[in-house]
Order: C-alpha cells, then sequence, then structure tokens
C-alpha cells in the first residue's frame, strides 16, 4: 500500500537546538496513529512541517489527499456565531459534513448562534475540534486535542476517532497516556527530536513493560518483585516456603512504561 503520511529524514533546528533529528515514518490510510513525547520533544515540530507550517532543514513530509487539523492554540473571531464558523470551515471542502449534525455530535449545537469569543475556554476548544471533523477530509491532525476538554466531551472526542476509521487516517499528540492506549492502532514515541519507538501499543507494552508480583511477609511487610515472567516468580516464591500471603500480579501501567522510557519524572 501507498502511504498516506510519509516523512523522510527530516531534520529541523532552531537555532543551536535539534527538534527534529532525521525522523522517518510512514502511516497507511486508516491507521490511527498516536505521536507521544515529554515536552520539547518535537511533536508539535513534525506536525507543523506535515502541514506545511513550517519549512524543514532537510527531508520531506508530504500527506496524500484533503487534510483537516486541530492544532494547540487556536484564535476565532470573536463577533462569529459557532454555526457560521463551521459552515465556514465546510465551505472548504468537497465532501464536507453537515455543519449542525458536527455541532451536535461534540454537543454545541445550544451555542449554534452564540458568538464564539462569549463561550469558554473548553467550548472553544470543542468548536476547534468540530472544525476538523466537519470536513470529512481523507486525514485528520489532532495537536493535543483533549487539551482543556471535561470528560464527556473527551469521550465524545474518542467516540469520533473510532468511527470511519476505514476512510480516514488519524494522527495525533496527546499528554493523556490512556488516551493513546484506547484509541491509537500504532505508537510512534519521539524524544529530543528522534524516534524511539514504533509499534502497536501491545509491542510497545511488550516491549518495555515489567509486570510485578505483590504479596505480605511473614513480618507483615508488603514486597513488589519486578519480572518479566510472572509465573516463574510465583513458582520461586512458592519453592522457597517462606510464608506469605495477599498475592497480587499486576503489569506496568501505559504511563509507567511511557515514562521509564523517556526519562520523564
Amino acid at each position: 500500500m501507498n502511504p498516506v503520511i510519509t516523512m523522510r529524514d527530516v531534520r529541523k533546528s532552531y537555532g543551536t537546538v535539534e527538534a527534529l533529528r532525521s525522523v522517518s515514518f510512514e502511516i497507511e490510510r486508516g491507521e490511527c496513529v498516536a505521536l507521544l513525547g515529554p515536552n520539547g520533544a518535537g511533536k508539535t515540530t513534525a506536525l507543523e512541517i506535515l502541514l506545511g507550517l513550517r519549512r524543514p532543514d532537510a527531508g520531506e513530509a508530504t500527506i496524500d489527499g484533503s487534510v483537516s487539523c486541530t492544532p494547540q492554540s487556536t484564535g476565532f473571531p470573536d463577533s462569529i456565531t459557532t454555526v457560521e464558523l463551521v459552515a465556514f470551515a465546510a465551505e472548504h471542502y468537497a465532501n464536507a459534513a453537515d455543519p449542525m449534525a458536527t455541532l451536535q455530535v461534540f454537543d454545541l449545537e445550544r451555542f449554534a448562534n452564540k458568538r464564539v469569543g462569549g463561550l469558554s475556554g473548553g467550548e472553544q476548544r470543542r468548536i476547534a475540534l468540530a472544525l476538523a471533523f466537519v470536513a470529512n477530509a481523507d486525514v485528520v491532525v489532532l495537536d493535543e486535542p483533549s487539551s482543556g476538554l471535561d470528560a464527556e466531551s473527551r469521550r465524545r472526542l474518542w467516540a469520533q476517532l473510532r468511527e470511519g476509521t476505514a476512510s480516514r487516517t488519524t494522527l495525533f499528540t496527546t499528554h493523556y497516556l490512556e488516551e493513546a492506549e484506547a484509541l491509537a492502532t500504532r505508537i510512534i514515541v519521539i524524544e529530543r527530536g528522534t524516534i524511539r519507538f514504533d509499534g502497536t501499543p501491545n509491542e510497545f507494552r511488550m516491549r518495555f513493560g515489567m509486570k510485578r508480583v505483590e504479596f505480605t511477609d511473614a513480618e507483615g511487610s508488603r514486597q513488589v518483585l519486578a519480572t518479566l515472567d510472572t509465573d516463574e516468580a510465583v513458582r520461586d516464591l512458592v519453592r522457597s516456603g517462606a510464608p506469605f500471603k495477599d498475592l497480587l500480579v499486576s503489569q506496568s501501567s501505559f504511563e509507567e512504561i511511557f515514562l521509564s522510557l523517556t526519562g520523564v519524572s
């Protein structure tokens, strides 16, 4: 298959700071890819280069097909109404969705005739997402889409991202690790301008995740064993003959694995 999104040997520096160091990846149609990394890792720079908002110092970045986006920061005219703004965006796309139907998806229909400048930050963030989805574009690029959203709005966004995966390709950044785990079919971790991992969420867990065997010993102290093979760890514990109780086997959380990989504290 031909990739829909391509970055090939992309480099970008700001003065002496290398934001991207020969970054390369391809994304196929229908994939939902989470681009993860700590602050300053180069995520937003990569998205801006893909969208044509910045020029790379070297390499190439392409998107095949129509594209819509929600950037990390947005600014709207204060006097325009919500439905006017979404309808204006829809006019730029041949296969756009119905503006009012899109407002309903993001629980914005009651603000349809209200001026955007009078809405809260969270409501304006939902409008920014509606602008991306009303396009019905082949590719949707979202930079921190859940930032500033309440739990219900976040669930609505997740539902939208899960729909139409066969016809839409999604690339998003997020600081919510549970969002990446819940939505992404693939994860790319970028740190200090280089790619540290590229694979499925399950591969991410298998490669970097540790498991824990917890138990209470004879003195009543809680003990924790980190291991890749919990079955063997439990067998060793039983064979040791040491008394224990309250056995618990668990796996490292997605967030714990990410923090360990990137060294973020």
